[in-house]
């Protein structure tokens, strides 16, 4: 079976690493021929994922027709801001009958669409029911180190989605499938905007207390969004909600927890952007984030402190300040009521 990971950053690189580890004959693709060729002279990725080991097995290359031919499953380990260039050019090249994974946790500004939605602009029609999504609390560093990771992937088919849960499940990576692709797409994207708050926090000097707030209240945000969008409730009690925001609000290996750090201590957006060669996908999430809760009516004051932080130039302690003297609210008028119809999950 042939797998072929499209971009070489961290989680690209570590993706086809475990693929390899399963038997899959794969091929990563570097957009840069650049990264490629150290990649292949080095058998590592020193540039986004260093002191990791990556296989012979494992064909590096900057073609993309080389990387797509003949494979079965295709891995999109692009930035989201990236997605709908890069699928546009994967769509003239891949098999009729691919199933093709996003691994992308993000939404597209300006479209505000999720990622699945952006492929299924840009892909034949044909091809569209074979898209799914890979999220959860999921670092690209300890997935390479083999360390025990979970994760659950979402696809209109429950076949697709059991086709890749075979394709990644071994014995340090266990894999759910879910049908919510609204909710773990929109999980997976919108943790990122709590992670650079929890680091805010911390940069300011907060503590534990502090974090444990702004995750809580994270995860009701997130869901009051999704749900709104069309996504079931008890997704983001599962690991694209929770999972995924603990490991990113407490983990150094995020980079969005370690941009707000710099923030909270006085860096500024574009000093922090231009501090790292990886994307920050916080940044543009807060931004889509914000005009979706716009766009849908839905309170997300978490949120819109972040965007005034990250676009307008507030001051963090004043954004602090003004989440903690709103107005006294009974938690449980908080928490998620609307009655949902639901696929019943033993017959998908």
């Amino acid at each position: 079976m042939k797998s072929a990971v499209i971009g070489a950053g961290s989680w690209g690189t570590a993706i086809a690493q475990l693929l390899a580890d399963n038997g899959s004959r794969v091929t990563l693709w570097a957009r840069r021929p650049q990264l490629s060729e150290e990649i292949r002279r080095w058998r590592e990725n020193r540039s986004y994922l260093p002191g990791i080991r990556i296989s012979d097995k494992i064909l590096v290359t900057s073609d993309l027709q080389e990387a797509l031919c003949d494979a079965e499953f295709v891995v999109m380990a692009v930035p989201s801001q990236s997605m709908r260039s890069i699928i546009r050019e994967v769509g003239k090249y891949i098999k009729s009958d691919s199933i093709i994974v996003s691994a992308a946790k993000g939404i597209e500004i300006g479209t505000l669409l999720r990622m699945s939605q952006v492929m299924k602009e840009e892909l034949p029609p044909e091809r569209r029911p074979n898209i799914a999504v890979l999220s959860g609390p999921s670092h690209a560093e300890e997935v390479a180190r083999r360390l025990p990771t979970a994760v659950v992937v979402a696809a209109e088919k429950k076949e697709v989605a059991e086709g890749i849960q075979d394709l990644f499940m071994n014995s340090y990576f266990r894999v759910y499938t879910n049908p919510d692709i609204i909710g773990v797409e929109m999980g997976g994207a919108l943790k990122n905007i709590i992670a650079i708050c929890a680091g805010i926090a911390e940069g300011l000097g907060f503590g534990d207390n502090t974090r444990a707030a702004l995750i809580t209240r994270g995860i009701i945000e997130i869901t009051r969004l999704g749900v709104k969008m069309g996504a079931h409730p008890a997704t983001f009690s599962g690991l694209s909600g929770i999972g995924d925001v603990i490991v990113t609000c407490n983990s150094l290996f995020s980079r969005n927890r370690r941009a707000g750090i710099e923030i909270g201590r006085g860096k500024s957006v574009t000093e922090v952007m231009a501090s790292t060669n990886m994307v920050i996908e916080g940044i543009h999430t807060t931004k889509a984030a914000y005009d979706l809760a716009r766009q849908h009516g839905v309170e997300m004051p978490i949120t819109e402190q972040a965007y005034d932080v990250l676009y307008q130039g507030k001051n963090p302690l004043d954004a602090v300040n003004a989440l903690m003297k709103r107005k006294g609210k009974h938690e449980m008028e908080e928490v998620v009521q609307k009655e949902i119809e639901w696929i019943d999950l033993e017959t998908w």
